[in-house]
């Protein structure tokens, strides 16, 4: 038997939120509490709540977390990247030059996708705990199942939180109401204590892309790290209390492994979002948004066995140019002459010019096709599909020794920042500074963690978010969260905008 919740389209229709094709996303109807009951059902269960970490997209909005909507609207509103519009191509309404410029608007379509990418994730997840809580489990057996949902569900408000501030808290799946906001300071402690509370239950083991101990004390200490730019309350120290209790992850020697098709591989990465084109995954497309339409043609000699490219996304100026050059990590762009393989020459672009990825670029409202260096941190290869196979990292080592190093510098102890720094700037063959301070942090952030979604983040966390920059004039400080989309509001009359907006 089905069981059809009213709750469930209601909150369904509240967050603009619909269906994929997929069975497991029908998010109306739920099993009775006669499925659930064997390992079997339950780990079935529990892999839907993972699943929808891969989004989805439909006739409303893209969605997928490696899109050009979701990944990139924290890309391109922050100092690190952006999607200039190239003749006719990527202007869509403006909206990539809006997030450029901060002066995007509450219909704008990347602000749309964010948001329902979360809460589609939530809805997924509430009702899997509901089928949780009518199967005949006992409590017992029901207490790492919650624990394992409900911290995933915490990085969904995690991401909200950062994003939006002000956003509904909606946990019951059988609630028929219009919920209102919540405060920012409601969703921080939401979070915290969906984490702490999940912590005991959750396993000690390290397990890939799995909600772990060790995942809830990275994620608690973003949280804590982010918490003055949050809530207004540093909590440096408890930030670096959380980094302490992670065990089991060291940095992988080679940098690049972290982003190789096999990532899965890497002992660095503490958490990540699984792909494999052959077991039907979609939406992992992200390596195609960057470089030129003839880019494939660097790839082998017949230049057939590479996906179609975007000529999207590139570094904003300045970008490239802060990696020394006897840095590792500079390799994580594409720039320079690209060379056609069956020939050994530069490329010529329809224009007669040759493809040279240069770092200037012109203006955000009419760039060359060749212009802005390409993103090349997660392996291109011949041989690739549209849907590639490397898994997206979310949380990796390299970010809890540089959030210990960030902390110990803000609480005046910059010499115990040196032994974290060292590790990377090691392993990167960078220059180790006499002083790290707050300015050495920031860019090194930049270098260890370019082209992973979090810079915008780091950019209000230090400041910088609202300071002019390339293509961008000052942001006023309500810029900080984004507006909650205008259709979300036109659906849910209880819902109060941001302020600002």
């Amino acid at each position: 038997m089905k069981i059809k919740i009213l709750g469930a389209l209601v909150v369904s229709m509240l967050f603009t939120i619909s269906c994929t094709d997929l069975s497991e996303d029908l998010y109306d109807r739920v099993e009775d509490g006669n499925f659930g009951n064997t390992p079997k059902e339950v780990d079935a269960l529990v892999g839907g709540a993972y699943s929808s970490l891969r989004g989805f997209a439909d006739g409303i909005s893209n969605n997928y977390p490696t899109c050009e909507f979701v990944f990139f609207l924290n890309e391109t509103v922050s100092d690190e990247a952006t999607i200039p519009t190239r003749g006719t191509n990527w202007y869509d309404g403006g909206q990539y030059q809006d997030a450029q410029k901060h002066t995007w608007k509450a219909d704008n379509r990347l602000i749309l996708s964010a948001w329902r990418y979360n809460y589609t994730g939530i809805a997924k997840i509430n009702s899997i705990i509901y089928q949780i809580d009518k199967s005949s489990l006992t409590d017992a057996a029901k207490a790492p199942i919650y624990a394992e949902l409900k911290a995933l569900r915490a990085y969904y408000y995690y991401n909200l939180l950062d994003a939006f501030g002000n956003v509904p808290i909606v946990v019951n799946f059988e609630d028929t109401s219009l919920p209102s906001n919540s405060t920012r300071k409601q969703v921080y402690d939401f979070v915290e204590k969906e984490l702490l509370d999940a912590i005991p239950h959750l396993t000690s083991n390290v397990v890939y892309s799995k909600m772990t101990k060790n995942v809830a004390y990275a994620l608690l200490a973003r949280l804590y790290l982010n918490s003055e730019a949050f809530i207004g309350t540093a909590r440096w120290q408890d930030c670096i209390d959380m980094c302490q209790k992670i065990s089991g992850y060291t940095l992988t020697p080679d940098f690049f492994t972290n982003f190789s098709t096999q990532n899965e591989k890497s002992p660095e990465i503490i958490f990540a979002i699984p792909y494999d084109s052959k077991a039907g995954t979609v939406g992992n497309y992200m390596n195609s948004m960057s470089c030129h339409y003839l880019h494939r043609l660097t790839m082998s000699v017949s230049g057939t066995d590479y996906p179609w490219s975007a000529n999207g996304m590139c570094a904003q100026p300045g970008v490239y140019s802060a990696f020394a050059d006897t840095d590792k990590r500079k390799k994580c762009m594409v720039a320079g002459d690209q060379i056609n393989m069956a020939t050994g020459q530069v490329i010529i672009m329809d224009n007669g010019e040759p493809l040279t990825y240069t770092e200037d670029v012109t203006s955000v409202a009419n760039a060359k096709d060749n212009e802005g260096v390409r993103l090349g941190k997660y392996e291109m290869k011949a041989g690739e599909t549209w849907e590639r196979d490397h898994d997206l990292v979310v949380i990796r080592y390299a970010e809890i020794l540089m959030m210990q190093a960030e902390c110990y510098v803000r609480l005046g102890s910059p010499d115990l920042a040196k032994p974290f720094v060292q590790q990377i700037t090691t392993r990167a063959g960078a220059e180790m500074p006499a002083v790290i301070d707050l300015h050495f942090i920031d860019q090194e952030l930049l270098r260890e963690f370019a082209f992973e979604g979090r810079r915008r983040t780091d950019n209000i966390r230090f400041g910088t978010f609202f300071q002019p920059w390339w293509e961008k004039g000052t942001t006023p400080a309500y810029r900080a969260i984004f507006p909650i989309p205008s259709t979300v509001l036109t659906t849910n009359k209880n819902l109060i905008q941001n302020p600002g907006y």
